[in-house]
């Protein structure tokens, strides 16, 4: 199948193609900003799906708006009826098309267009209005609030909001390219009356998705990782990511060292506690103590170790040894006494899981030997 991608360097373009790649669809034509629309009847002589992605949502002069968005269009539908190749088209419009302004008109031309070729042709068209698009590869100051914002947290910029309590109306990149590869797979797609829709839509305000996107951005200082429970999250929290400068992947833990080695926390979550790992030297002992409520995971990685365990008011010592080259964890339970010692002759690592943030006010940890 050979697939022609207009508007292949933008944001949904660069999203799609990577997609398609994935999915073994080989043959995509793509038509950028660099091409010129004399190039469509070559273009289009043989295609056998396209996605007109291309189009102007922010021109110097309101002309351009018909120029990329309606004149680019009927170019577009006039190269195929030229080559007499009626192949289907899914268009990428915007919910302004529904508004008396320029760029809506232009939009809503591009649309009718499209909408008169399928039925003059007899042939699948599939005309989405999207709202808020969100996502990796997303050009800050340009297509989203949520690529202005994630770009400004992740580059120490401030955010500026004018209306906490605006309503957005979002969709996820990945979604909207599930979507558009079922409609190339099936020739149908989700609708309601003649649009088709992204089945997967968020409603939220302008205000919620910035503290959400400064939550995230906190995490690297607090190691507190807001809940990822909710898909719309997990979206959000991808697409922050996708904001880093290459060099600023990683960051700094702080690293707590004594005689027995030294102990970093790592990753602190409202819903499920901490994680934190450890170096433990030859013949030391970490722990004795016990836990009224708390309950941990210890899994060693590296080295050999021994857990102990006392029930409290008894004096039976049960022992548990693991090991680096077997992963084992080792579940804590409450109301026992435990620690854990390197046996071995090289450092060992651990690392720990407790169900909730350490709370120094309410530690709910006993100090007592095994």
């Amino acid at each position: 199948m050979k697939i022609l991608v207009t508007g292949a360097d933008g944001f949904v373009g660069k999203n799609l193609i990577a997609q398609l790649a994935n999915e073994n669809f080989k043959n995509v034509v793509k038509f950028t900003r660099h091409n010129s629309v004399s190039e469509l009847t070559k273009l289009t002589a043989d295609v056998d799906f396209v996605f007109h992605l291309a189009g102007v949502n922010r021109p110097e002069t309101n002309t351009e708006f018909y120029e990329g968005n309606t004149d680019l269009t009927r170019s577009l539908v006039e190269a195929l009826e030229h080559n007499e190749n009626y192949v289907p088209i899914v268009l990428s419009s915007s919910i302004q098309a529904r508004l008396n302004n320029d760029y809506g008109l232009s939009k809503k031309a591009a649309e009718t267009i499209v909408f008169n070729y399928g039925e003059k042709h007899d042939i699948p068209v599939f005309v989405y209005q999207f709202k808020n698009l969100f996502g990796k590869w997303s050009r800050p100051n340009y297509n989203s609030a949520i690529a202005t914002f994630a770009y400004n947290l992740t580059h120490d910029l401030p955010i500026k909001i004018n209306d906490p309590d605006a309503k957005l109306e979002l969709s996820y990149i990945d979604d909207v390219i599930t979507e558009f590869i079922y409609a190339l797979k099936n020739n149908t797609a989700h609708r309601e009356g003649k649009y088709s829709i992204v089945p997967i839509t968020y409603s939220t305000t302008v205000g919620e998705i910035a503290n959400k996107l400064t939550a995230f951005n906190n995490n690297r200082q607090s190691l507190i990782m807001p809940s990822l429970k909710n898909k719309l999250d997990r979206d959000l929290y991808g697409t922050y990511l996708s904001y880093l400068d290459e060099d600023n992947f990683s960051y700094n833990l702080k690293k707590n060292e004594d005689n027995r080695g030294w102990l970093a926390e790592f990753i602190k979550s409202e819903d499920n506690g901490q994680i934190f790992i450890s170096t433990t030297k030859p013949g030391i002992t970490r722990g004795n103590h016990w836990h009224n409520t708390k309950v941990e995971k210890f899994l060693v990685i590296q080295g050999q170790g021994l857990l102990q365990f006392r029930k409290i008011g008894t004096d039976k010592v049960i022992e548990y040894k693991v090991s680096g080259d077997t992963p084992e964890p080792v579940d804590i339970p409450v109301g026992y006494i435990h620690n854990i010692k390197n046996i071995g002759d090289d450092t060992m690592i651990t690392l720990f899981w407790a169900c909730e943030i350490f709370d120094s006010d309410n530690p709910d940890t006993y100090y007592e030997e095994v």
